[in-house]
């Protein structure tokens, strides 16, 4: 077999590696409100949610693979031995956090990997296309405020709506809906992503001469990437699952319904304008917005506060980490 084509299927099984941690690792994202709420198992909840994470396709375009795979970095500057410490840095990262079950986000450990590469491939920030980078470091404050709104607004809206109804006829009600949002939430992480490490294979294929321009997604790769996130989310994040359904606020199958809507629609935002954002902050967001509507101490601020720590540090750690696997990879071109 021809050296640079076994390296290519290897940076490739390597890629889709970091796409089943990732669904891994933010099973959480989409399961852990259902779950907490008692409204499904987790061993049914993952698989309702590996379902919708498969079928994202369907309903997306590939506006946030483009992005990653043109627009974080300069095309020309990728090769094998960027990809293959940006993809290292970022699994790292993912397997640190969710082993401590600190809800981080995977994207942005892909994008501060593959930044961190770069970088050190060309010995300086030249490498870095710092509007595509500016839109998703932003997502980092805007997908979890906005995510906070919406649900807040969400709240609202319904509680205004059955303020005549009994407790019992509205719990029966929004353990039926929270179906549908979970159903939308998953719909909405597999549609963003998934298509985070397509752009991945698809700056790796364009590096190698396969594809004609940065950017180019064969409908393969598409097909491909949303199995492997679907298979992860199957095996779900239960550590993280704990925090994001219980320890941030306690839900009822109300709120859990409007986190998960409010966080729906910001990702399908999101993902519609090619921007790639964070389903962990995302859902962070929501989940503290529907606390907040009840009243500011039903949050526990003190583990808010240490997962938007991780947040910070995500970005500065995977680069950090990548870098130090650039250097490992001095045996690729």
């Amino acid at each position: 077999m021809d050296p640079t084509f076994a390296i290519l299927v290897f940076l490739i099984v390597v890629a889709l590696a970091f796409d089943f941690l990732n669904g891994l690792h933010d099973a959480a994202n989409s399961i852990a409100t259902i779950v907490s709420t008692r409204v499904l198992s987790a061993k049914w909840a993952v698989i309702w949610a590996a379902f919708f994470n498969f079928i994202a396709f369907l309903f997306f375009g590939t506006h946030v693979a483009k992005m990653v795979g043109s627009g974080i970095v300069f095309p020309e500057i990728i090769s094998d031995r960027v990809i293959f410490a940006a993809l290292m840095g970022a699994i790292s990262w993912n397997l640190v956090t969710w082993w401590a079950g600190i809800p981080s986000s995977s994207s942005h450990a892909l994008i501060g990997g593959l930044v961190g590469a770069a970088v050190t491939k060309v010995g300086g920030l030249d490498a870095v296309k710092w509007a595509g980078l500016g839109k998703t470091a932003a997502g980092i404050v805007v997908s979890p405020t906005m995510g906070f709104v919406l649900a807040l607004l969400l709240v609202l809206i319904v509680s205004w709506t059955f303020v005549k109804s009994s407790p019992f006829f509205a719990d029966r009600v929004f353990r039926k809906l929270q179906f549908v949002s979970a159903a939308l939430y998953s719909l909405g992480h597999g549609g963003n992503d998934a298509q985070k490490t397509m752009g991945i294979i698809a700056a790796l294929l364009f590096a190698h001469g396969v594809t004609g321009q940065a950017g180019e997604i064969p409908f393969w790769v598409v097909i491909t990437c949303q199995t492997a996130m679907g298979l992860g989310t199957l095996f779900g994040g239960w550590r993280i699952v704990h925090t994001m359904g219980s320890k941030i606020t306690r839900l009822t199958p109300m709120q859990g319904f409007c986190a998960e809507t409010g966080g729906a629609i910001t990702l399908f935002l999101a993902t519609h304008v090619g921007v790639p954002v964070s389903t962990t902050h995302t859902i962070t967001g929501a989940i503290v917005g529907v606390g907040a509507s009840r009243r500011v101490s039903a949050v526990r601020w003190g583990v808010a506060k240490d997962i938007v720590t991780a947040w910070i540090v995500t970005l500065p750690a995977a680069g950090i980490t990548a870098a130090v696997f650039y250097y490992l990879g001095f045996w690729m071109k």
